[in-house]
């Protein structure tokens, strides 16, 4: 795992492995039309994910609640701040219908984060998982939740719902959290990471490599990651979603990625999925 020094200079040219071919199959405009048709938000549309294209066509998507506006600024995210929306209380009733809709055997929800809320949306999410439930009682359930500003008693209100995986990225390495990450506390997310362990749910964090960390750096993370005792740990190439948005310092090859995650199982990491266009939510159903 070299550092960005000791790579060639990144160009802004899109390499070859991580290109995707545009959609010909009739169900991702199905899946589009079904998301509209019911108001419902996606991180896959919000986020510019690369992967949408598969994604939709195989009729999955990850559903973002709590509005399409975001009260903090992470440089990396293409879900821009801006004036927040009131809770929408038949949000989680939609998102279970559509999950019944497209099929789905493993629902995977996230939001945008709500630091103007009591709770972060903490019990938006567990209505949530409840809807889920309600509409497919066998379906298994994945959060990928904010923060919640490390109140432990938010997070309490979603472990209690009882979803088979709580995800919370970490995102980049520490080093970078005041360029890429202001808002947010690496030791808190750890902190939150460690708390959904003890409560034995599965536990699940995600990170970006390109941005300009090291490999020492990664191993680092990673070493922490583990200690919290960490379930599954995702690690995709960092892509630019915009030019308002940091430019990618190195596209990393994908053998970086297969080393990644030989250095997650010598560290003891049960699940270390890594590729380049790997996303956090990105064949999820996988580990359910």
């Amino acid at each position: 795992m070299s550092s960005p020094r000791s790579s060639a200079r990144c160009s802004s040219r899109i390499p070859e492995w991580l290109r995707v071919k545009l959609p010909s199959d009739p169900a991702f405009a199905r899946t589009g039309g079904l998301l509209r048709d019911l108001g419902l938000n996606t991180v896959c549309q919000g986020a510019k994910c690369p992967n949408i294209y598969e994604c939709f066509s195989r009729n999955v998507a990850t559903f973002l609640i709590m509005g399409r506006h975001c009260t903090r600024s992470c440089a990396f995210c293409n879900i821009g701040a801006g004036r927040v929306e009131p809770l929408d209380p038949g949000e989680p009733a939609r998102v279970a219908e559509a999950a019944a809709r497209l099929g789905l055997r493993h629902v995977v929800v996230t939001s945008v984060t709500r630091d103007d809320l009591p709770d972060g949306g903490a019990a938006h999410f567990a209505a949530t998982i409840a809807a889920v439930r309600a509409r497919l009682p066998h379906c298994t359930v994945e959060v990928l939740i904010p923060d919640l500003r490390g109140d432990a008693g938010a997070l309490g209100t979603v472990v209690v719902a009882a979803p088979q995986i709580i995800n919370h990225n970490v995102e980049t390495v520490p080093e970078l959290y005041a360029a890429i990450r202001p808002q947010a506390e690496f030791e808190r997310s750890l902190e939150l990471l460690a708390r959904v362990k003890a409560a034995g749910i599965t536990s699940k964090s995600g990170l970006m490599v390109g941005l300009g960390e090291t490999g020492a750096q990664v191993r680092r993370l990673l070493e922490r990651l583990a200690a919290t005792g960490v379930d599954i740990v995702t690690i995709g190439q960092y892509m630019r979603p915009s030019a308002a948005h940091p430019e990618v310092v190195r596209w990393v090859p994908p053998a970086e990625f297969d080393a990644f995650a030989a250095l997650g199982a010598e560290l003891g990491i049960p699940n270390v999925y890594a590729a380049p266009r790997v996303r956090s939510s990105y064949n999820a159903a996988r580990f359910a």
